[in-house]
């Protein structure tokens, strides 16, 4: 077991003033921050929930400390702050791996907490929040919480999926899983319609991993084609396994809408064209098959300066080829195709959290181009479909969920409430800014 040193260093950052404050032995007396405030990282979340307008923002990136690491167990704490690329960096060496990731390594493990963020393995090993064991949780008024399923439970469960709105996350103890190398045994497998998806997927059952990316922009018969990869870690005793490759990093070079109706349509038909077999099998490392766009800094920038949005929801599996369908009908005839389509089924492994937002179904995610109105009256047909269906949205990366929907999606709404911390409780960010004032 290995023992790291350990303090506090937060930087509070104000909208127009930015101020550090370090923490040594004693806790700092939050009551004396005018307004409200949130914890932030690394703003990697698609939506507005990590930002707080007309408050105070908790900087918590420079609080990355290690804690402790179980080897022998695969357990390890940290401070909040950490990223989930610093926790790889420490722990794959060691036959390690994150047990549930989500797109991107450079997110704060307190981040994944209180997003309780998935990865591409929902259906066998649940969200982040599954496999958190305990963390420590400061309030406004002073007060230290160390929170886990059997002390202060309740807190345990409101904060995971919570969205920051319950206190700021000090450090945080969780499992990790167990791999046998830095590489995937993936299936790359063309299908050719929604339909086929669907057979796909339930003959998926003995792979950790699935997700499938899709054209939209299909039609007819062929509406919803796409790959869909699955894969599980290669065992080095039973395959080959190749040489660790350089992990470059590009950066997209200026800020120009290149994502646009043209580029998109060319994209998906290369894209969807360049496997020419039905089945490719290949052994890959890690960081393309987990976190492909982490090699290009600031791809963002190809939506010009509008940026774009991501709409990502789920529905139940019961009718959920005829409303994907619809979904995709609505978005082809808009002209508003998106070259970034992840469809993939959540399982049935129940999370911890009060607002966790995987729950048994289908799930889709999909980049739109910010052009105003026009791309909202899209998202509200859109969101039309995933109300018939009985579905819910993502708060991450929502910009735009009604109150109502909100509500409909978190029936433990209610429940969460009583757990929000005074000082966040009037926070400007998406959750309270975006949602009627719900509370």
């Amino acid at each position: 077991m290995c023992n790291f040193g350990y303090n506090f260093l937060l930087i509070v950052v104000c909208p127009l003033t930015v101020k550090k404050v370090y923490w040594k032995k004693d806790i700092p007396d939050m009551q004396e921050i005018e307004g409200t405030i949130l914890p932030y990282a690394y703003g990697k979340s698609y939506g507005d929930s990590c930002l707080n307008e007309g408050g105070t923002l908790i900087d918590m990136k420079d609080m990355n400390r290690f804690i402790e690491f179980d080897e022998d167990n695969g357990r390890i704490k940290c401070e909040a702050g950490t990223s989930l690329a610093e926790v790889l960096d420490v722990v794959f060496d060691k036959g390690y791996f994150i047990q549930a990731t989500p797109g991107t390594k450079h997110i704060s493990v307190a981040g994944a907490v209180a997003n309780d963020v998935h990865g591409k393995n929902h259906h066998v090993g649940g969200t982040f929040g599954c496999h958190v064991n305990s963390f420590e949780l400061i309030r406004s008024n002073g007060e230290i919480l160390n929170c886990s399923a059997n002390e202060n439970p309740e807190m345990f469960a409101a904060t995971i999926g919570g969205l920051g709105l319950t206190g700021i996350i000090t450090k945080v103890d969780f499992n990790l899983k167990k791999v046998p190398s830095k590489f995937i045994k993936n299936e790359s497998i063309k299908f050719s319609s929604l339909e086929e998806f669907f057979e796909i997927n339930n003959d998926s059952k003995a792979y950790d991993y699935t997700v499938s990316w899709v054209d939209v922009g299909s039609k007819g018969k062929k509406i919803g084609r796409g790959l869909f990869g699955r894969g599980n870690f290669a065992d080095p005793a039973t395959e080959n396994i190749p040489t660790e490759p350089d992990s470059g990093v590009f950066t997209f070079p200026i800020e120009a809408p290149f994502i646009n109706k043209i580029s998109v349509k060319a994209f998906n038909y290369l894209y969807y064209a360049k496997q020419t077999q039905k089945i490719d099998k290949k052994i890959i490392y890690y960081e393309p098959f987990f976190y492909p766009l982490d090699a290009l800094n600031d791809w963002n920038k190809a939506y010009g300066g509008k940026g774009f949005l991501q709409y990502q929801f789920v529905i139940p599996f019961e009718n959920s080829l005829e409303h994907l369908k619809k979904i995709f009908t609505i978005i082809d005839r808009s002209g508003m195709s998106s070259f970034l389509t992840v469809l993939k089924s959540f399982g049935d492994v129940p999370s911890p959290g009060m607002l966790s937002f995987p729950r048994p179904g289908v799930t889709l995610a999909i980049d739109f181009p910010m052009k105003g109105r026009s791309t909202l009256d899209v998202l509200n047909r859109c969101d039309e479909i995933v109300r018939e269906a009985g579905g819910a949205w993502y708060p991450a990366k929502d910009a735009r969920m009604s109150g109502e929907d909100f509500r409909s999606s978190y029936p433990r709404l209610e429940e969460f409430k009583q757990y929000i911390d005074k000082q966040n409780s009037k926070s400007k960010n998406s959750l309270l800014k975006s949602y009627d004032t719900f509370l």
